[in-house]
């Protein structure tokens, strides 16, 4: 009476504790019905096990790991090159696409060689000395060759700053027509001026780096007009023509001052110095003992990808006006927002949105740029504390040409003083100090004194 019934074949009972076990040990006791409504569970959590270690193999051997590694070599060389195509240099592609079409768009396949040779001489001085390329030039030539430099330097620096805020005030005003165009210039300076001033360097460095992705929606925005003709494209950007009227030459010269620019110069070496800088290298004798071939070759990916996208955007930007607006008979704009506005009808709400949202990108990654090449190199011609990597109160005279620049910037628009105009001042003036600062740059990097076995 008191032994339990024994279960018939069929009988099962929902409450009994069943054994589970896993890689032949137990582990522990569930009941049936623990067992069924636990089951989607398990299979929810297996599948995202699974995932998990599919992604981790795919990040540490797979193509993300390329090119996880490949965005880390990059830095100062792709936030120079993308400076390059600042608002103002997008006016001058602009200008010569709308002008002339296809002629002149030999002129970046032409630039990019000699762009990146430049650009790598900077860099191997920086890396080599540990000091920036004023600092460099102070050290081996008279001081009245720097001081004019300098002087000259800034000032076109400034009048490229009034023209970039300008510009980007006016691409702004494309979406936000009620907002001023004053106050727009005053709210951007202000702007740049605290990022660049009062955020770490390590964490401005990768803002500026992020910021040079901005270039990809000129390329896109040529992609969206309809009706290419890549073999006239192909053709004319493997088929230099020359002309030798007074617009072609003043054209011609302002793609090449627009893309080698000395401000770029300045910033290429120091950005360097800044890098080795955060890496714990405080000092220029540590620095200059630190160098390795592994670091020569990054540089080098670094400013060959850099000048590389730089000069892709020069010609698709020539490409994408050469296409539309030349086509249409427009052959005049006094603005990279007048471009942006005339290319909406032609070729797309897209294509105005993205040119427009170029302008406002690089115009807010060109800007600190020029006005930290013009501190970089007063401060190393006056033996200032120099650097991003110091606080305001530890470099006041650093900082001070920063918001100077920026001040007397948006002073060049409130005055009332035409941005395009300013450019052909800044065009002139980088036209007298870079074949100076060119031949100065060839004398330093070829001197075995100064850069020994890495010459």
């Amino acid at each position: 009476m008191g032994e339990e019934k024994k279960k018939s074949i069929g009988e099962i009972d929902i409450d009994e504790k069943i054994t589970v076990k896993k890689d032949g040990k137990k582990v522990e006791e569930e009941t049936i019905i623990e067992k069924v409504v636990e089951t989607p569970a398990r299979v929810l959590d297996e599948t995202v096990e699974a995932t998990k270690n599919v992604e981790k193999t795919v990040i540490e051997k797979g193509p993300v790991k390329g090119v996880r590694n490949f965005w880390r070599t990059l830095g100062p060389g792709l936030t120079t090159g993308a400076a390059g195509d600042d608002p103002s240099g997008i006016a001058t592609y602009s200008q010569t696409g709308a002008g002339y079409g296809y002629k002149f768009l030999w002129l970046a396949p032409f630039t990019f060689p000699l762009m990146a040779v430049v650009q790598e001489m900077c860099a191997r001085i920086g890396l080599v000395t540990g000091r920036g390329l004023a600092a460099n030039i102070r050290k081996f030539f008279p001081r009245w060759v720097l001081i004019l430099c300098t002087v000259l330097l800034f000032i076109a620096n400034t009048f490229n700053i009034g023209a970039d805020l300008g510009a980007m005030s006016e691409a702004i005003r494309l979406f936000l027509p009620q907002i001023d165009y004053f106050v727009l210039i005053i709210l951007i300076a202000a702007v740049i001026m605290l990022l660049q001033i009062y955020t770490r360097y390590k964490k401005y460095a990768k803002y500026l780096k992020w910021l040079a992705l901005v270039l990809l929606a000129y390329i896109i925005s040529t992609f969206l007009i309809k009706g290419l003709n890549w073999r006239e494209i192909g053709l004319s950007a493997l088929r230099p023509v020359f002309g030798f009227s007074k617009d072609q030459i003043l054209i011609i010269t302002g793609v090449l001052g627009t893309t080698i620019s000395p401000y770029l110069f300045f910033w290429q070496t120091s950005q360097e110095v800044e890098e080795e800088i955060e890496d714990g290298l405080t000092n220029i004798q540590e620095r200059q003992k630190s160098l390795y071939g592994g670091e020569i070759k990054k540089m080098r990916i670094d400013i060959w990808s850099g000048m590389f996208l730089s000069n892709l955007v020069m010609f698709f930007i020539i490409t994408a006006c050469a296409a539309t607006l030349h086509k249409n008979g427009i052959f005049a704009i006094n603005s990279a927002a007048d471009a942006a506005e005339a290319l909406r009808p032609l070729a797309g709400d897209y294509s105005y949105f993205l040119f427009a949202i170029g302008i406002i990108g690089v115009g807010a990654l060109g800007i600190p740029i020029l006005a930290g090449s013009s501190s970089y190199t007063f401060a190393e011609s006056f033996h200032w504390k120099e650097g991003l990597h110091y606080k305001l109160r530890q470099a006041y005279s650093f900082y001070g040409i920063i918001i100077i620049s920026l001040v007397i910037g948006v002073l060049i628009n409130l005055v009332g003083i035409d941005p395009m105009r300013a450019l052909v001042y800044a065009a002139i003036l980088n036209g007298y100090i870079a074949p100076v600062i060119l031949i100065l740059i060839l004398i330093l990097s070829s001197s075995r004194k100064l850069m020994g076995s890495r010459v």
